[in-house]
């Protein structure tokens, strides 16, 4: 056993003498001691609070505002009853996930989970660095010269990598490593906070009652545009076109915000990370409320603030320079209006020129371009100062890609020394975690350039969201399996609470899923080929494959 992991095991003891101590001091005491160990649940929340959840947020602000105030929590607090479900397992039995898949369920689905994890850290990797990449330089100003876009990647490339490298040097680095991490999480929620905080008081207020009722769930938006779009639509020349259009928007933003909010890789972070720290039976209670209070609370506090912002600020608002025909509008601006007022002449045959619609028309036009976060620091200068209102959200958006970046790396290096049964350290392990770092980079210097770097989180959110049902399934097997959880197996009215809200969690990714593939209306590039049926195939030829190879083990068996 190296000296690293001899540490480990220590550290482990010595906490779990805490824990039993305290549980005979009474819930007062092992509170206390709950808080000052909790770990895994701030790197869920340093993975989650990334780009993809900044993107998510932004855009349903935008497109609902504060009428979807309620669709993150809820995604959230069902991952966390799949998440809670994924450390029962595991702290109950100690046995690694991918191989109690692979032995207990099916190796088919194990590897799918290995493999869709390993997918979404080199390709999340990407919008990570060019959001990290594009607020170091857009909103503070650092790198701001000709060929800073490299600088700024090798900058988040090494201190991320060093971070990483503390994780795995020693039981000190590992200390240190879980600080930072919390750091990061808490500069992100204070810096989103303090700019709804300006809106409250020098922004002429906030609607609390609206932000209120917007966490009251309503399915509804995603058959029907948000109520504060329906008069300008039904004043259009082309209702039926905008109706469409709204509705096809909302659901994209719905599915980005619900993908990031849990995506397959933390269901890959949990397990090994609290594994990776020496923890057992005794630490099942502290995983719970680790999650609940290191995952939950900063998620739900960091996304309703900039979902309270961007509604502030930008929804069912037009961009008036737009509609006046000003010189000082962005260019992207300018030509996501155009692009609106034109796709909606061939829609409708019009023949008219763009500023011969109606002014519904154009309203509706300059009120869905797509803004990004840079945009909304903008439109804050006036509340804080342009300097201090870019440095808040600066720091924030930094704060976030970097701290995603790192945990890519993280779960990247425990899924590739699994893949190969090696233990989570050593050289196979840096490995792993340096990939997601080399394709970030790259990827965000060369797959995607540009002002408008921002969307990148839509697209991986829909690849995400689609790997996501994969992972709650294998857990659902695995929670549900006598063979391996023994006495841990949940009994009685226990059990059905445990499979009843794991059953609505699987049917809300599956939404999410089909959603997300349905909605999609892009082709393979150069051909005719939909990129949705080529996505339905390869599910059915998984589910396919997965039936087979069932019955071949059981007959086998």
């Amino acid at each position: 056993m190296s000296d690293d992991a001899s540490d480990q095991n220590s550290t482990a003891a010595a906490q779990r003498e805490r824990l039993v101590a305290a549980r005979t001091q009474g819930k007062g005491a092992t509170l206390r001691t709950w808080l000052g160990l909790s770990g895994p649940g701030w790197l869920q929340s340093a993975i989650t609070l990334g780009g993809g959840s900044l993107a998510g947020s932004l855009y349903l602000g935008i497109i609902g505002g504060y009428e979807m105030m309620w669709l993150q929590p809820l995604m959230m607090l069902f991952g966390i009853v799949m998440l809670s479900a994924i450390s029962h397992v595991v702290l109950s039995t100690g046995e690694r996930p991918f191989t109690a898949l692979n032995k207990h369920v099916s190796p088919l689905l194990g590897w799918s989970w290995i493999i869709a994890t390993v997918m979404a850290n080199l390709v999340w990797a990407m919008p990570q660095f060019s959001l990290g990449s594009a607020a170091l330089r857009q909103n503070l100003g650092v790198f701001d010269f000709e060929g800073g876009e490299y600088a700024a990647a090798i900058a988040l490339f090494v201190v991320s990598a060093f971070v990483v490298w503390l994780y795995d040097a020693s039981a000190r680095g590992y200390k240190i490593f879980d600080a930072l991490l919390k750091l990061m999480v808490g500069l992100v929620v204070l810096s989103f906070f303090s700019v709804v905080w300006l809106l409250a008081t020098r922004g002429g207020g906030l609607p609390w009652g609206e932000i209120g009722s917007g966490f009251v769930p309503n399915p509804s938006l995603v058959f029907e545009p948000a109520e504060s779009l329906r008069t300008l639509i039904a004043q259009s020349s082309a209702p039926d076109y905008w109706r469409e259009m709204v509705v096809s928007a909302q659901r994209d933003r719905m599915v980005a915000a619900a993908a990031t909010a849990v995506g397959i890789n933390m269901t890959f972070l949990l397990p090994y990370s609290m594994l990776k720290r020496g923890w057992d039976r005794e630490f099942r209670g502290l995983a719970k409320f680790d999650l609940a209070t290191g995952l939950f609370i900063p998620f739900v506090l960091a996304t309703s603030c900039v979902v309270i912002a961007a509604a502030a600020q930008f929804h069912g608002q037009a961009e008036k320079g737009l509609i006046e025909g000003a010189a000082d509008v962005e260019p992207k601006l300018v030509e996501a209006y155009a692009k609106n007022l034109d796709d909606l002449r061939v829609a409708s045959g019009a023949t008219t020129a763009n500023g011969d619609f109606p002014n519904a028309d154009r309203l509706l036009a300059a009120t869905l371009i797509e803004r990004d976060a840079f945009a909304l620091a903008d439109t804050l200068g006036g509340l804080g100062g342009s300097g201090a209102a870019q440095i808040i959200f600066g720091v924030g958006v930094v704060g976030m890609a970097v701290s995603s970046i790192i945990i890519l790396m993280l779960i990247n290096g425990f899924a590739v020394c699994e893949m190969f049964g090696k233990p989570s350290r050593g050289n196979l392990y840096r490995f792993g975690a340096v990939l997601p770092a080399i394709t970030g980079a790259l990827g965000a210097l060369f797959l995607w350039s540009g002002r408008a770097k921002f969307y990148l989180a839509v697209p991986t959110s829909r690849f995400g969201m689609v790997l996501l049902p994969i992972a709650y399934i294998a857990f659902f097997c695995l929670m549900n399996h006598r063979g391996l959880m023994g006495k841990s197996l949940p009994r009685g009215a226990s059990r059905v609470l445990w499979n009843v809200l794991m059953a609505i969690g699987i049917l809300l990714a599956m939404s999410g899923a089909a959603l997300s593939i349905l909605n999609d209306n892009s082709q393979v590039p150069g051909t005719s080929v939909m990129v949705r049926n080529l996505a339905m195939a390869l599910a059915g030829g998984l589910l396919a494959v997965g039936v087979v190879v069932h019955f071949v083990r059981r007959k086998n068996s």
